[in-house]
């Protein structure tokens, strides 16, 4: 038999919901027949699997050990039957089965911006997975994953998670939940639109004034890119069952020029946030961003590269801002302003193309 004590970072969750997260290889069907065989109780009493958890209750699961590591993803058993940690504290991780050991600081060389027990925001550096691609990738998930076990080794049970996505080669914001109602709150506000989210980012070519791009998005699976359609009709008339609609804004920060080549540095806003939405969209009106080797200009990228050995796009997730009246955000961040510093090659660019725009990105760290 298991007992699981639940915790602040569970609470707030109905039954079959934390259920169907502990036994994440278990159908929904299962649970349920263990819930009216009564294999499966809340606080030693009989449970239906619509009770809302709040900290302190217990669940206890009348299953062996190994029943249980069967219906885990991960193959564990995260407590023992007294309710307590198992040995592992629930850190080993995917690597640590093939063999790689756990990092002691697994966010190292990762800027944190803003911690509390809800949310965890990052300065993600370029060249590093926001999500894994592959079984063996150790993302910046993981690495979020195993932070928050080792800081917390009283609850193996809840697995944070990153609530927004950057591309391998953009750095900057990333936000993540360390408790259901952080990972709730956050996601939440990225559905609405309530986060101002803002990127600087160099383009080929002169932008001339503020300006706002909209229009339809649909994967082309088989190349990893997408396609832009201005009009929903042009999507359908070429065969895109639902494209995703979507809205950028942009305003030019500065010109630059390198040998005979224009620059315009952007400062982005993502109205929408889709798969490669401000690549492509720039892309779309001709104006690519530098370095992107999917919708960049061959050319321009080759010149960037002999002058700076750039091999990534020039994008950085630099700014956001969290609403005011959001009652379930801390109040640390009510109407808070939050900016990540450019990477260290993208602020040497920006500074021989554009000079120095400090004034933009500078601030009280936050």
């Amino acid at each position: 038999m298991q007992e699981i004590k639940i915790t602040e970072a569970d609470a707030g969750q109905r039954l079959n919901k934390f259920l169907n997260r502990y036994l994440d290889k278990a159908p929904s069907a299962f649970v349920y027949k263990m819930l009216r065989k009564k294999n499966i109780k809340i606080n030693n009493g009989r449970a239906a699997g619509n009770e809302l958890l709040c900290a302190g209750d217990t669940v206890q699961i009348y299953m062996a050990d190994n029943t249980i590591s069967e219906f885990r993803k991960d193959g564990r058993v995260p407590v023992k039957g007294d309710g307590q940690p198992a040995g592992d504290s629930g850190v080993m991780t995917a690597l640590n089965k093939a063999g790689v050991s756990t990092p002691s600081n697994p966010l190292e060389g990762i800027e944190i911006l803003y911690e509390d027990e809800d949310v965890l925001i990052l300065n993600k550096p370029v060249g590093i997975l926001s999500q894994k691609a592959e079984r063996g990738d150790y993302s910046l998930n993981e690495r979020i994953v195993d932070y928050y076990r080792l800081k917390h080794m009283d609850n193996p049970l809840f697995t944070p998670s990153v609530c927004n996505r950057l591309d391998r080669n953009t750095s900057g914001i990333i936000l993540a939940g360390m408790s259901l109602k952080g990972s709730q709150v956050l996601s939440l506000m990225l559905k609405e639109r309530t986060l101002d989210k803002y990127y600087l980012t160099v383009v080929t070519g002169r932008v001339e004034g503020f300006g706002t791009i909209k229009g339809f998005l649909a994967k082309k699976a088989a190349h990893h890119q997408v396609v832009i359609y201005k009009t929903l009709e042009q999507a359908k008339t070429a065969g895109v069952d639902k494209p995703a609609f979507i809205e950028t804004e942009y305003e030019p920060i500065s010109y630059g020029r390198l040998e005979k080549t224009e620059f315009t540095l952007l400062k982005v806003k993502l109205v929408t946030g889709k798969t490669h939405q401000i690549r492509a969209h720039m892309q779309s009106i001709g104006h690519p961003v530098v370095g992107d080797g999917k919708y960049g200009l061959k050319s321009v990228n080759g010149l960037l590269k002999r002058e700076f050995g750039l091999k990534n796009q020039l994008l950085h997730a630099y700014s956001i801002t969290f609403p005011i009246g959001q009652d379930r955000l801390p109040e640390r961040l009510l109407g808070r302003e939050i900016k990540a510093e450019l990477p260290e090659q993208f602020a040497e660019i920006q500074r021989r193309l554009f000079g120095d725009i400090s004034d933009l990105i500078s601030g009280e760290k936050k």
